[in-house]
């Protein structure tokens, strides 16, 4: 995933087109005047979540372009067809920084097509092509268990849940899982650098969207949400473009006991990640629930190395992002 944290001209430039956004965050209801019991929901088994992050890590790093990544694109369909969520890919072709123009494919589903009122649920499932912040191997691609694979997982275990169990939410969902998010401009070429080199596959959706596309009402994206002790702390364009809904969330979080991951310290600036398009593009105000310590201002010791292999999994980890989400959608009138 991207590592760009946005500095001071950059946030002008976003403050400046996102006056909706300002004027939603005035009229944010209070959090504390929700009065918080667990909603009914089904079990999140991060059992199961976990063997999702094995299956798409033996197939090998899902690098556009690549069998693997192919092969993962089947095995990924295949999963939403058999819970009966409606599936197709999105092919379409994007630049990457270096100027090769690559195949991707998101992967689409939808659960209740029927309901208007809906909720975007987003991951990434590529994987990076290279490992730029290692100090070997650095130009052969990574297995990306935590950066990809993790919110993958997740997803794919709330689908399946969603579809076996008898209690069902109340709207409709979408899931989409994006390509080419990971191929974004290596650590070390700051020349010219820019963010839009990142998250080619949510740019190409949110630019392709059918007109008559009934727009969720807000979107979250899960991204490196399976490390141990993972921090999520309240991410900056999260906190510009919905920060009622990022209050929310980490206010159930802390309710169902969740506090030491979702703390509520703000990360500086802003992160460029799938959900920067979502909103400025989709116009869905979406925020992004992603590990990383604002106090040492990193993404983990394995993030972009080839230490982000199973070993980082940790199904605690896994069953509280899972439940959070879970508690949030099934909120929903």
């Amino acid at each position: 995933m991207r590592v760009i944290i946005w500095g001071c001209l950059f946030l002008l430039t976003l403050f400046s087109c996102a006056d909706d956004s300002q004027e939603r965050s005035k009229n944010a209801k209070p959090i504390s005047s929700i009065v918080f019991t667990p909603v009914e929901k089904p079990v999140f088994v991060a059992d199961s979540a976990y063997q999702y992050i094995v299956e798409q890590l033996a197939f090998g790093p899902r690098v556009p372009g690549s069998k693997s990544h192919a092969n993962a694109a089947v095995y990924l369909e295949k999963q939403f067809k058999k819970w009966n969520w409606q599936t197709n890919l999105q092919l379409g072709s994007a630049v990457t920084f270096n100027g090769k123009e690559i195949a991707i494919k998101n992967i689409v589903a939808r659960f209740d097509t029927t309901k208007k009122s809906r909720v975007l649920l987003m991951a990434h499932w590529d994987t990076r092509p290279f490992a730029d912040r290692d100090e070997i191997r650095k130009t052969e691609a990574i297995d990306g268990a935590n950066d990809g694979a993790s919110g993958v997982g997740v997803l794919l275990e709330i689908a399946r849940i969603i579809s076996s169990s008898d209690l069902k939410p109340n709207i409709g969902i979408d899931i989409v899982l994006f390509d080419a998010e990971d191929y974004g401009q290596p650590s070390g070429m700051m020349s010219g650098q820019t963010g839009d080199t990142w998250c080619l596959g949510s740019q190409y959706w949110a630019k392709h969207l059918a007109d008559d596309y009934v727009r969720p009402k807000y979107g979250i994206l899960l991204d490196m949400v399976g490390a141990k002790d993972a921090i999520f702390p309240k991410e900056g364009v999260s906190m510009q473009y919905n920060p009622q809904l990022v209050n929310k969330i980490w206010y159930f979080a802390n309710k169902l006991g969740y506090g030491k991951y979702f703390i509520q310290q703000e990360a500086s600036g802003g992160i460029t990640d799938d959900h920067l398009y979502v909103n400025k593009i989709a116009k869905i105000p979406s925020i992004d629930i992603i590990h990383y310590d604002p106090y040492q201002g990193d993404f983990g010791a394995f993030h972009h190395r080839h230490s982000d292999d199973i070993n980082v999994i940790d199904k605690t980890t896994l069953e509280v992002v899972g439940n959070v989400v879970l508690e949030t959608i099934y909120r929903e009138k």
